[in-house]
């Protein structure tokens, strides 16, 4: 069991403040967006224009990330102060969210770019998983998205009075460590098929696969509010992306031995 004594506030001065939320998000984006250039620019992209794509997909990623954590915690704690919803630099970000605003930005870029949009989220599969592993050190750090109380054996309490828990010194089940950990696994995992020549989008769908089943197992141990067949939105969606995924990659298995018959 652990106890976080680590103030969420890095400095202020006057009304602003830098928190390690931000710090930490901030550099979640920015490796993401290195390892995805890296990899569309093998893949035949010029850098210039994921740069170009970066500008967009970025913000969209992050106005569908507060969306969704918004939509999830309207009733417990916006709908009080619905102005606070605009606070994006006090934390709150749902990961679910950030894939939908990213995917849909990058999707209109693509169509109106013309390139291949599977392609070049193959591109970014890596990228994006390492960066919400690194980001989930953000919610260690400030007790973001902490799971259920927990009397051991692994537990999370936190002692600063900015942290983001329910209540200070109640042990928490730590679920962000046990993302990352997943995450580091999932990357590991991508930037080795990476190399294989599988169809164009087989590398996101494997991602999309992977990363909704440990949202949805994951999901368990949350204590997020549950929408609905006693699962919270995370799981839900989670659900919804393997619906997506599982049958995707067998058409394109199937698709690939076709044409190599």
């Amino acid at each position: 069991m652990i106890t976080i004594s680590i103030d969420p506030f890095i400095f202020s001065i006057g009304h602003f403040a830098l928190r390690w939320y931000s710090l930490i998000v901030l550099t979640a984006i920015g490796i993401g967006l290195w390892l995805t250039t890296n990899e569309a620019s093998r893949k035949g992209f010029k850098k210039d224009d994921i740069y170009e794509i970066a500008m967009w997909v970025i913000p969209g990623g992050l106005v569908g990330a507060r969306l969704f954590h918004v939509l999830d915690h309207w009733s417990d704690r916006f709908a009080a102060d619905p102005i606070s919803a605009l606070y994006i630099w006090e934390g709150g970000l749902a990961i679910w969210g950030a894939l939908a605003g990213g995917l849909l930005t990058m999707a209109i870029l693509a169509w109106r770019k013309g390139w291949r949009l599977s392609s070049l989220l193959d591109a970014a599969a890596p990228g994006v998983v390492l960066a919400q592993a690194v980001g989930r050190i953000a919610c260690v750090i400030t007790g973001d998205a902490m799971g259920k109380p927990t009397t051991g054996p692994f537990g999370f309490a936190y002692t600063n009075p900015n942290a983001m828990v329910p209540q200070l010194g109640v042990y928490y089940t730590p679920m962000p460590v046990y993302e990352i950990i997943v995450n580091v696994g999932i990357f590991a995992l991508l930037w080795q098929l990476r190399k294989h020549r599988w169809p164009d989008g087989m590398l996101f769908l494997v991602y999309l696969g992977l990363y909704s089943l440990e949202r949805f197992l994951l999901g368990f141990t949350s204590s997020y509010r549950i929408i609905a067949w006693g699962m919270t939105q995370s799981q839900i969606v989670a659900l919804i992306g393997l619906a997506v995924a599982l049958p995707a990659i067998i058409l394109l298995r199937r698709k690939a031995a076709r044409q190599s018959a």
